[in-house]
């Protein structure tokens, strides 16, 4: 299978009664800021190179951002926040992201989310991130990175999930770095969210710090 026919599975996925109810609902009802847009309302598949050493794991698309775009990370705070890093890293070819079709590409990246539709208040259930997880881990296989990072705790579970590791050693904290095999990387982050960026928990300099050590473990 190749991340073009993941991608065409996945889109047509509606294993979450809730999720598929929610997301058609903001198609619906729209943002009146966002009247004119088509909105995307299916699942949102990954993004990037596919051929990348370095794998971002996000939670999941907001319900007028990545919902509205079809683009992870795309149309929404953390999107503003997360793509200038990636731009300053050299991983992005442009600091902006507007729309699927906005010709910004990433090189070297790619980056995809833990639950792939919007959820209701930002939270997905355990069982729609269970759901979801097949998605990643199959990404995973189709990619090998060679870094992951994970962009706030709760795809930080995920991947400790996806990879059975149990220690109770191997907690998230920011920045904090594991080794998940020989050649493999783990690299933590906050998550780009307004309420982290906002509040100064997760700074610009810490945030670039992240896709440094990013970049550092793929040349390895």
């Amino acid at each position: 299978m190749t991340l073009q026919e993941l991608n065409a599975e996945l889109i047509t996925c509606q294993r979450c009664a809730r999720l598929v109810e929610w997301r058609e609902e903001v198609v619906r009802k729209k943002r009146r800021a966002y009247l004119e847009w088509d909105y995307w309302g299916k699942p949102v598949p990954g993004f990037g190179d596919p051929h990348a050493q370095v794998f971002a794991v996000g939670l999941a698309p907001g319900a007028h951002g990545s919902n509205r775009t079809g683009r992870q990370f795309t149309g929404d705070a953390s999107g503003d926040f997360l793509y200038p890093a990636l731009y300053r890293a050299g991983f992005a070819s442009r600091p902006i992201a507007a729309s699927r079709d906005d010709g910004l590409i990433l090189t070297n990246l790619y980056t995809a989310p833990i639950c792939r539709c919007a959820p209701p208040n930002n939270k997905p259930t355990p069982q729609e991130i269970a759901n979801c997880r097949p998605y990643l881990e199959r990404e995973f296989k189709l990619i090998q990175p060679k870094v992951i990072v994970a962009l706030g705790r709760i795809a930080f579970d995920g991947i400790m999930r996806i990879f059975a590791i149990a220690d109770p050693s191997t907690i998230f904290a920011h920045h904090a770095v594991y080794q998940l095999a020989p050649a493999s990387w783990l690299v933590c982050s906050y998550h780009p969210s307004r309420q982290n960026t906002l509040t100064g928990r997760l700074t610009i300099e810490m945030f670039d710090h992240i896709w440094k050590t990013a970049r550092e473990l793929a040349e390895r």
